[in-house]
Parts: C-alpha cells; sequence; structure tokens
C-alpha cells in the first residue's frame, strides 16, 4: 500500500468483542475520517466433525464470521447514509452457497453472510440510499493455511492474490456477487435442477479433501 503512495494505519480488533469493534471504529474516525469502502474479512473456522467440535468454537464462528459483521456495518454505516456514498464488502464463501461435511458452523455463518449482504442490499435500495453500493465475495478453498491441505479436483486452490484481484475488480464495476473463480456460479445454478443421484455422482468426482477432525482424531476428510 505505501508503495502505491498510500496511508496506512494499523488498528488490532477482536473481531468477535462488540464493545471493542465500536471503540476502534470510533478511533478510525478520529484518525482517518469517515470509511468509504469496508471490506468484513475476517474469519475463523474448525475443521471438524459436529460432534468434535467445541461449544466455544461453534460460538467463535458465529462471532466472527456474521456477528461482527452487524457490529462493523452498525458503526460505520450512519455516516454513508448521511453522505449516500460508501461500499460494502461482505466476505462469504461458496460455502454460503453450498454444503461441505465437517464444515457445519462454518457453512452455516457464511449462508448467514450471504443472507446478510441480501437483506442489507435491499434494505438501502428501498431506503433511496443508491449511493451506497453493496457486494459478497464468495471464493473456494483460499490458501491461507486456515484449511490445512486443501484440494479438490474441480476447484483450484485459489491465492490470496487472485481473489483480492477478483474483489479490487468487482468494487469497480459494482458487481453485487462475486465468486472466485467465476464459473462456479454455473455450478450452484445446475445444483438447484440436477437429481440427487448426480449431485453425489459429482461430489464423488470433486473428491473435496482437507484436514479435520473426525471422531476426536486429525485425519484426511
Amino acid at each position: 500500500c505505501r508503495k502505491l503512495g498510500a496511508t496506512v494505519h494499523v488498528f488490532v480488533v477482536d473481531c468477535s468483542n462488540r464493545v471493542e469493534i465500536y471503540n476502534s471504529v470510533d478511533q478510525v474516525k478520529k484518525e482517518v475520517g469517515d470509511v468509504e469502502i469496508v471490506v468484513n474479512n475476517a474469519g475463523a473456522i474448525y475443521p471438524a466433525d459436529l460432534l468434535s467440535t467445541k461449544d466455544e468454537e461453534i460460538t467463535k464462528t458465529f462471532e466472527v464470521n456474521i456477528l461482527g459483521h452487524f457490529w462493523i456495518i452498525k458503526a460505520l454505516l450512519p455516516s454513508m447514509l448521511r453522505r449516500n456514498s460508501g461500499h460494502i464488502v461482505t466476505v462469504a464463501s461458496v460455502c454460503g452457497h453450498g454444503v461441505i461435511p465437517y464444515l457445519i458452523p462454518y457453512c452455516s455463518s457464511k449462508f448467514a453472510a450471504v443472507g446478510f449482504h441480501r437483506a442489507l442490499t435491499a434494505e438501502l435500495e428501498t431506503l433511496g440510499k443508491t449511493g451506497i453500493k453493496t457486494s459478497c465475495l464468495c471464493p473456494v478453498f483460499v490458501n491461507t493455511g486456515f484449511t490445512k491441505n486443501p484440494s479438490t479436483r474441480l476447484w483450484p486452490v485459489l491465492e490470496t492474490s487472485e481473489v483480492a484481484s477478483s474483489l479490487i475488480d468487482g468494487i469497480l464495476t459494482n458487481k453485487k456477487m462475486i465468486f472466485v473463480p467465476s464459473y462456479i456460479s454455473i455450478s450452484l445454478v445446475l445444483e438447484k435442477f440436477l437429481p440427487e443421484r448426480a449431485l453425489k455422482a459429482i461430489s464423488r468426482i470433486q473428491n473435496i479433501q482437507f484436514e479435520a477432525i473426525v471422531g476426536h482424531k486429525t485425519k484426511m476428510k
């Protein structure tokens, strides 16, 4: 960012803590000013079967992956509404449209994030605040280290630079739903029409793999 001529401000915040989020946003407003583009990118994931997932891990997943979105947007939206200007990016996942075993809390939270984006978009339109744009980013596996050793036969494992580039393009073109790679949107549409046997066959061919806790033991899913 500095090489591009931007000024960088770093604020450390626990995105599961509502009070800390509100305090940090107040600090941002004082030091930087009004926020024009917000990217809700914080995420938590605990790959495991449901019974091996700790209660506090389920709670943390929802606190970070969806409740944090509410607190950040509630803190930043008033100034956007006054200006009728801004761009809100909700980072979800392809798991917000389809499911993967051993990621039940994560998938559920990302379905909620997609719903948050769609409902917020509809509300802003109803309020007549057409100057505030919204986008929802839905990538497949990204090489961040959050999920250990991910692999699939039909999807690539994405690098962060590729996802960031797709997001920037989506913001510049005011794209509502940004799938990375873009052809994922086609497969999600087909899922609504294909019979169950076909979907099971595609799932076997896809062969999604990653490390997960199953029966309290770590193994490749």
